[in-house]
């Protein structure tokens, strides 16, 4: 249903427009409204518990919202409180994270438990300068649990909140930059609303998840904003926000080799430290080698192949680097080699944590292809 903008519109004389402080306290009362009747309805959002929030927020980043909602749910039926988190095994808490990628985050989710449950009593502090003292917090994630399940007036400005309030004010500045964040962030903190801080956060997020989208035209006619964009009206859309140019990722080729000796596969854990820590990883090789390539180097570490075929090409993106992965399926006479665990393939996909960039073969193995 197209938004009620005229009784929410706010008189601008053309000859004395709003300042940006004045543009934005203008967007409260619209928000609100526009909130009220077009949240979407998500777990998190049915029972805003502090760890519940918390755990969310950390899903959340750099994640898509559905993408979360049956990890946020298995997640709390494994850990459903901060003395659990804090009591967790790595690799069962790993494998719960699995296929949500950036495991810092969960390693990070451990320290802050153990952190909460030793200084706090198991209950996350109900200070936003306290919050951002535990491991993987920053402003964005204090701020809105601070805000949402606590009430507290404090901005919450995550990627989506700098693409709104870019185009609304019609901010040429680089949102990757930190300086202009907190410059967003202490207008907000000069403007928002200090009742209902939890709906006016969660607002503005939602209007930048399915309104104001990411990667894609903005549905400028659904937004409770409309009247007040600076950038719509200055046919600016496209051109704001702005990002600086990323560095070109590095590309790394590498071998991936599927060893299966009866119902054993091969599994080797990666280093507690770097890309992917502690986590656990089918064999492979750098560089792109041909089946008679691998052939040798198996041979000459004492395995015994019988059968090598494709196992496909698959292709990862990290941050600041690109796997191309080419993979073989290996069966052997013979154990597995010692050099490499010998798991069996049903453990697999109940025990071991192996990282989203394998899927490809890890499904393999499962059965699942």
């Amino acid at each position: 249903m197209e938004y009620l903008y005229e009784k929410l519109k706010p008189l601008e004389p053309e000859a004395r427009p709003l300042s940006p402080r004045q543009r934005l306290k203008a967007v409260n009362g619209p928000l609100l409204s526009w909130y009220e009747s077009h949240a979407r309805v998500l777990p998190w959002r049915e029972d805003p518990q502090p760890y519940k929030v918390w755990i969310s927020e950390i899903m959340l980043q750099q994640t898509r919202v559905e993408a979360v909602k049956p990890y946020f749910n298995r997640f709390m039926e494994e850990f459903p409180d901060v003395r659990s988190l804090a009591r967790a095994d790595d690799d069962r808490l790993l494998k719960a994270w699995e296929g949500l990628g950036y495991y810092n985050r969960a390693r990070n989710l451990k320290k802050a438990a153990c952190l909460v449950t030793r200084c706090y009593g198991g209950r996350l502090p109900d200070s936003y300068e306290e919050l951002l003292k535990l491991p993987g917090v920053g402003t964005y994630t204090a701020g809105a649990i601070a805000s949402i399940a606590y009430g507290l007036p404090v901005p919450a400005v995550d990627g989506n909140v700098l693409r709104v309030l870019s185009r609304v004010l019609a901010s040429r500045e680089d949102i990757l930059k930190q300086s202009v964040k907190r410059q967003m962030e202490t207008l907000l903190r000069e403007t928002m609303p200090k009742e209902n801080v939890s709906a006016y956060n969660q607002g503005l997020i939602e209007v930048g998840a399915v309104v104001c989208v990411p990667g894609g035209p903005p549905k400028c006619q659904e937004c409770p904003m409309y009247s007040l964009c600076l950038a719509r009206r200055q046919g600016l859309l496209d051109s704001i926000p702005y990002k600086s140019p990323r560095k070109p990722r590095r590309v790394e080729k590498r071998t991936i080799l599927l060893l299966e000796s009866g119902t054993k596969i091969a599994l080797e854990k990666r280093p507690d430290t770097g890309l992917l820590a502690s986590l656990y990883q089918f064999p492979n090789l750098e560089g792109r080698l041909s089946e008679g390539e691998v052939r040798a180097f198996l041979e000459e570490g004492g395995a015994c192949p019988t059968e090598i075929g494709s196992a496909g090409e698959a292709k990862h993106i990290f941050s600041h680097v690109e796997w191309r992965m080419t993979g073989y399926r290996v069966r052997l006479a013979g154990d597995i080699p010692d050099a490499y665990l010998a798991v069996e393939k049903e453990d697999v996909r109940k025990k071991y944590p192996i990282p989203n960039a394998f899927l490809v073969y890890t499904k393999q193995i499962n059965g699942e292809s």
